[in-house]
């Protein structure tokens, strides 16, 4: 019996999109080839098997920073790829900072497409970014293929020249005008600076330094506020928008509505605002602070709620490391201290254990949060994002039942701290197969490290460069 397959994955619990079924999966040239009920292993070159495993679609992390060019001792994409691997992820967007440059205009993506070209584990594409004076650069980095645009409604933070910077009112109407013109997608950071910098100015004249001083001073009213602005102004524009990591449900809701009134736009939110609360941030200190912050518990479970009801479209890491002595060092107020949270490498177990797991979200909507919408949102679809005949061989192999606790030792990212070091899961992903290529494996590591491609904009359904 002559090969036909390249791969066959046996006897998995397949999550596909409308269903979970016990199946075979074969793949041939880098596609999924066929899913059957029983594929004869004589016809593949190379078997894995999945008895009692969960196979799903590889996830797709749209919002990744790995700080290249010149910041890649925060993060590089060696590293944090292969983080993303270990967690089950096939492909990822990256985002304009804090590389330096910042990928604002074309030779800063040139640069940024070099360093990862050989080095990246999973496939890729890049954001670009709207700052103050980029106008003009807008064009040609569409033209190039990024994913859309990044632009902060308040201070990014940073240091230096080549910092990247908020935008103002003005700026942004004048930034949705042109990415309305050349089809783009926006991707906001939607925080007040009014509010934020007022409120953290109170807070050092006070001495309030603290976790929950922090808290305090990036109030859920900072995101509603910003929040609405952008809504009337892309309302008023054309400019197709998308909220990264919502925060909380007055948000969430202020996006749903708009898109229920035909706006074309979406909104993702993190593992950390669905597993971490405020108390987790005051007892774990700064490797919990984020922008925005931790909110508290109610919060948290009102999101599940939204997430269940189709009012959030997607799930996305936020992966923003930075060196540890950055979080920790002496003398440092929780003010002071980098805001970003090193999550790259359990987006899936986390989601798994609280979704599924814990509150009963069904497996087809949790992957279509964590890998269909956000394919179709930022141009990975109809390639990737789903487990279906003729896409892409990308597939993450959970068992579900391999109890375990998160571990300094297991951190695959350059600085080896997280939040969710020493949390108990119930699940572990044993494998990451990215175009039918095993680039991670529980047993070995990174077996096939710089196998990833830059994955090129593919026009359809929410195609992000127009």
């Amino acid at each position: 019996m002559s090969e036909r397959y390249d791969l066959l994955v046996k006897r998995g619990t397949v999550v596909l999109p409308a269903d979970v079924v016990e199946a075979d999966i074969a793949v041939k040239d880098g596609a999924i080839a066929a899913i059957e009920g029983s594929i004869d292993e004589r016809l593949a070159a190379r078997t894995i098997m999945a008895d009692g495993c969960l196979v799903m679609a590889g996830v797709i992390d749209g919002h990744v920073h790995l700080n290249e060019p010149n910041f890649g001792h925060w993060e590089g994409f060696a590293t944090g790829t292969a983080a993303l691997a270990a967690g089950g992820c096939t492909a990822y967007a990256d985002m304009p900072l804090n590389g330096n440059p910042p990928t604002v205009h074309l030779d800063a993506l040139r640069q940024k497409e070099r360093l990862a070209a050989g080095s990246s584990a999973v496939d890729y594409r890049f954001w670009g970014g709207l700052v103050p004076g980029n106008l003009d650069h807008l064009r040609e980095l569409a033209d190039a293929g990024v994913v859309g645009f990044k632009a902060f409604m308040s201070n990014p933070g940073g240091e230096g020249e080549g910092r990247f910077r908020e935008v103002d009112v003005a700026e942004l109407r004048a930034g949705m005008e042109k990415i309305a013109q050349i089809g783009g997608l926006l991707a906001l950071h939607a925080e007040s600076e009014a509010i934020t910098s007022g409120l953290a100015d109170r807070m050092r004249r006070e001495g309030r330094m603290g976790p929950l001083d922090y808290a305090a001073s990036r109030p859920v009213e900072a995101e509603t506020s910003a929040v609405a602005e952008a809504l009337a102004l892309a309302e008023a524009t054309g400019c197709r928008l998308h909220f990264v990591h919502i925060s909380s449900p007055e948000a969430a809701r202020l996006v749903a509505r708009a898109r229920g009134r035909g706006m074309d736009v979406s909104s993702e939110t993190c593992p950390h605002y669905l597993t971490l609360t405020d108390r987790h941030m005051a007892a774990l200190g700064p490797v919990a602070k984020c922008a925005p912050p931790l909110r508290d518990a109610a919060r948290v479970e009102a999101l599940w709620a939204l997430l269940k009801a189709g009012e959030i479209d997607l799930i996305a890491s936020d992966h923003s490391p930075c060196p540890e002595e950055m979080k920790l060092g002496p003398g440092l107020t929780f003010f002071d201290a980098w805001g970003g949270i090193a999550g790259a490498q359990h987006t899936l177990e986390l989601m798994l254990e609280e979704g599924w797991a814990k509150r009963g979200m069904p497996l087809t909507q949790l992957t279509a949060l964590l890998s269909a919408n956000p394919a179709r949102r930022f141009g990975f679809y109809p390639r990737k994002g789903e487990i279906a005949v003729g896409f892409d061989a990308d597939l993450a192999i959970v068992d579900p039942s391999r109890p375990r606790t998160i571990a300094r030792a297991e951190l695959l990212h350059r600085h080896p701290h997280s939040p969710y070091i020493g949390r108990r899961l119930s699940c572990k992903v044993v494998a990451a197969i990215c175009r039918g290529t095993t680039v991670y494996a529980a047993e070995d590591g990174i077996v096939c490290p710089g196998a990833g491609r830059h994955f090129g904009a593919i026009p359809g359904p929410g195609h992000a460069d127009g």
